[in-house]
């Protein structure tokens, strides 16, 4: 029962995510998502401009947390960790 938003800009943004959860996946997408946000960060950092440094950090902070959360991304693989069954519970 899910509704397309109305603005145009949300709309966009609905679309893509749509998209982006019909398409498949390709073998190893979530450590370039990775590399690209790390990548980023740090061209973001060297930027004597405060807005390049800002906007650069949160796009880098995004495609960060794309690659942890994302389908393929690194949050399923803590699932194998000898400690996780505990953080997994803690976090129920």
């Amino acid at each position: 029962m899910s509704t397309s938003p109305s603005n145009p800009l949300s709309r966009l943004l609905h679309d893509c995510h749509a998209w982006d959860k019909s398409r498949d996946s390709f073998p190893g997408e979530h450590w370039l998502v990775f590399g690209a946000g790390v990548a980023l960060l740090l061209a973001s950092g060297r930027s004597s401009s405060p807005l390049k440094r800002a906007l650069g950090s949160m796009a880098g902070s995004a495609l960060l947390y794309r690659a942890a959360s994302g389908r393929d991304g690194v949050a399923k693989l803590v699932a194998y960790l000898p400690a996780a069954k505990g953080l997994l519970r803690i976090g129920r």
